[in-house]
């Protein structure tokens, strides 16, 4: 895979697959299923720049789970796999443990 660098606040991430087998077992077609708001951080910028031109250190880090809204970010295909670019604000938890 190509190696990418996000800029400031800006992370990639990898989805993660949900669940595709019903509670009763029966297996749930790649149709009808949402995209998952699950992923791990495979990248993560600097930090934010402020106003007055100090960089916030980023609170996520390459290897976090992170849940994400499920319209945020921006997604891109690259070397056939999809990959989420998100802005650390579009992140909504780090799933710990």
């Amino acid at each position: 895979m190509s190696k990418l660098r996000p800029l400031h606040d800006r992370v990639i991430v990898k989805r993660l697959e949900e669940e595709r087998v019903s509670a009763g077992g029966i297996v749930i077609p790649d149709s009808a299923t949402e995209k998952p708001t699950r992923g791990k951080v495979i990248a993560a910028g600097t930090g934010r720049i402020l106003e007055d031109g100090n960089v916030r250190p980023m609170s996520l880090k390459e290897g976090d789970t992170v849940l994400f809204g499920k319209y945020a970010g921006q997604e891109i295909k690259i070397d056939g796999e999809e990959l989420v670019f998100l802005k650390e604000d579009d992140i909504v938890a780090v799933i710990e443990g």
